[in-house]
């Protein structure tokens, strides 16, 4: 009975022991609570072909298959010009008003070619009549005919050219309106008040685009000319608009360089929706590419710089989290390729990570 009183007595004294140490053990804290949790953002390590980039300088131009350049109807003097260059316009719009000797003509022509078609006429009536009460004869009749519809053939001739001139927006003192054939902007102004246009100058008077999709035009060396290829994208800002990217694609890469700079002409094409990019504007052109060349990569924004080293946050759990040297094997733009350091999956913190990384340090 002794015995298994002590049995008990010691089967207790454990119990009571263990007890004791549970209820000892301090629980750690987690490294990341439940509020940081919200505030940062976890990536993974990938592996990825290495992306190229290749900064050019470019200027704005308008998309030359979507343009109207505007010709004189008629040589003569500008009496106005009701536009300036950027304006916006609208398809009819008068843009310029020109006197010319040649509409003057034209309508002096009409005058005599209408006068001579009313004597024609009468003189056609009157032979029809003759004919018909058997006074003259069929000879007569047909030739008073020709001659009537000889004289309507030179009125609708000169009809033709004014309406060529401009039609209705022609007058008999000579003047003449050029109008805006389509809706859009001038991008492209050659005409002053109290010029002349002479019949032989060629050149047109405005040229007029919608200006929804632009080019832009840059120049590449020759030994950066593998880098660039039809199709790559390009990432492009301007003075005027320092915060903003504007995103484009390559279209164009010519096959021969320019023989004064020894650069090829690159066009990269992008849309103009908010028309802020205008023509002459200059551009920063960022072209991208992916080389064949693989490597672990990472957001720019999880590299933490402390003491001239590149550490990142590694995530296992709220409560595993250390910080990680890398070596970083090249940064192209918000990307950082790793040289080591890190392997494929790992889970990485990329946001807020520097109020993390200090209080590790504090401990």
């Amino acid at each position: 009975m002794k015995k298994n009183y002590l049995y008990i007595l010691v089967i207790f004294s454990i119990f009571i022991s263990c007890k004791s140490r549970q209820t000892t053990v301090i629980k750690k804290d987690p490294v990341i609570s439940d509020s940081m949790a919200k505030m940062i953002t976890i990536d993974t390590v990938k592996f990825d072909n290495i992306e190229d980039q290749l900064t050019l300088s470019g200027e704005v131009g308008y998309d030359d298959n979507k343009v109207v350049k505007v010709f004189p109807n008629a040589s003569g003097q500008v009496v106005s010009v009701n536009v300036s260059l950027g304006d916006r316009v609208s398809q009819g719009q008068a843009l310029a008003v020109i006197r010319s000797a040649d509409v003057a003509g034209n309508y002096s022509d009409l005058k005599s070619a209408n006068s001579d078609a009313s004597i024609a006429q009468k003189e056609y009536k009157n032979a029809e009549q003759l004919y018909q009460n058997g006074i003259s004869s069929e000879k007569e009749f047909i030739q008073a005919k020709l001659q009537y519809e000889k004289a309507m053939t030179a009125v609708n001739k000169v009809h033709m050219q004014i309406a060529i001139n401009g039609g209705g927006r022609t007058s008999a003192s000579g003047s003449y309106v050029i109008a805006s054939p389509r809706n859009g902007f001038i991008v492209e102004k050659n005409i002053n008040t109290g010029s002349f246009i002479r019949n032989d100058n060629g050149q047109n008077l405005f040229t007029i685009s919608d200006m929804q999709d632009v080019w832009v035009w840059a120049s590449v060396f020759e030994t950066d000319i593998q880098k660039v290829k039809h199709g790559y994208t390009a990432d492009i800002t301007t003075l005027s608009y320092p915060d903003r990217v504007f995103h484009g694609r390559v279209d164009q890469v010519n096959s021969a360089l320019d023989p004064l700079s020894k650069a090829m002409k690159v066009k990269i094409v992008l849309p103009n929706t908010d028309m802020l990019l205008k023509p002459q504007m200059f551009t920063k052109i960022t072209i991208n590419n992916k080389t064949d060349e693989k490597a672990l990569v990472i957001p720019s924004s999880a590299i933490v710089f402390d003491g001239g080293k590149n550490y990142v946050l590694v995530y296992k759990n709220n409560y595993d989290v250390k910080a990680q040297e890398v070596q970083i094997l090249k940064q192209v733009g918000d990307k950082n390729y790793i040289q080591s350091g890190l392997k494929e999956g790992d889970l990485i913190i990329s946001k807020n990570q520097i109020l993390i990384y200090n209080a590790l340090n504090d401990e």
